[in-house]
């Protein structure tokens, strides 16, 4: 039987511990600042890159790189390795459906090869903790398609809710209307959102102040976390440069629920590029992720 591995994209926020630990081939997002493109030899610090946008520099993301693609799946087929890779949201980038394309030429080739191309419906950590879970499986004698059933099986169940700062920088990537981020951002008002069961973005209410958005982001979770919630996966916490209260989030987490397994990670750039500074989001195991709202 061929051995299999599990692989992803920066996009995931995979922190690099989990990556040592299951050796993660991660195919980069990109990132820009005027000409200088950013993702995969060269990096900006998170926090560099959030002071940056916060002294008014606009960064513009970019989807992968089919021949870098080929490249990493090259080097794990030539192993005699099959892969299941778990991409970021086909509603949020064409990033899914490259993969896809390369994929289906290198099938082609590889004619005893098993690809499976997972469209996570999801972002950030969302990614993460099905990599982490489809691994886990595996050290645990899963099969191939076992790994693959389960990850289809549970993709829904993985929750994002997050509040930005300011709405202009999702308006601006065209992930919400100006209408909406002309609104969200008044009043000092925190807009919430969530990726909805279709894999995009829905805006989702709002909040006064800061402190108040961290505790209705609590509450968002337990209001949509199931009986039979599996508190064994862990829960991720996502920044862009503002750790302090990513830290007073997970604190509330552990005081408030079963869970105990928290991960903190910053926001990737390439995500951050739309998020912007202080953006904070709680990922998830909870009941099956909300509809988009209809527009009114």
């Amino acid at each position: 039987m061929r051995d299999f591995c599990i692989t992803t994209d920066s996009n995931s926020d995979l922190p690099q511990e989990y990556i040592d630990k299951f050796n993660t081939t991660i195919i980069p997002q990109y990132y820009s600042f005027g000409d200088t493109i950013y993702g995969d030899e060269l990096h900006m610090p998170p926090a560099e890159f959030y002071e940056r946008m916060k002294n008014g520099e606009l960064p513009q993301s970019q989807a992968n790189n089919p021949a870098v693609i080929e490249d990493n799946f090259r080097a794990i087929l030539d192993k005699g390795m099959d892969i299941i890779h778990i991409a970021f949201s086909s509603a949020l980038s064409g990033s899914y459906n490259n993969v896809c394309m390369v994929v289906r030429e290198l099938l082609e080739e590889y004619t005893e090869a098993k690809i499976t191309v997972i469209d996570s419906l999801n972002v950030s950590l969302g990614e993460s903790l099905m990599v982490i879970h489809a691994n886990q499986q595996k050290a645990n004698g899963a099969s191939y398609d076992e790994v693959v059933t389960t990850l289809e099986a549970i993709k829904d169940h993985i929750n994002v809710q997050f509040t930005v700062d300011d709405l202009f920088h999702l308006q601006r990537g065209g992930r919400v209307s100006k209408a909406t981020a002309v609104v969200g951002s008044a009043l000092n008002l925190k807009p919430f959102l969530y990726v909805n069961n279709a894999g995009g973005l829905t805006s989702d209410g709002t909040a006064r102040g800061r402190k108040k958005s961290i505790r209705t982001l609590v509450e968002r979770m337990k209001s949509t976390l199931a009986p039979n919630t599996d508190y064994t996966f862990p829960v991720g916490i996502v920044h862009g440069n503002c750790y302090e209260d990513a830290q007073s989030l997970a604190d509330m987490i552990k005081d408030e629920t079963n869970f105990t397994n928290v991960i903190i990670n910053d926001i990737s750039p390439s995500i951050g590029t739309h998020a912007g500074p202080g953006a904070l989001g709680v990922i998830y195991y909870g009941l099956s992720k909300q509809p988009a709202k209809e527009s009114k």
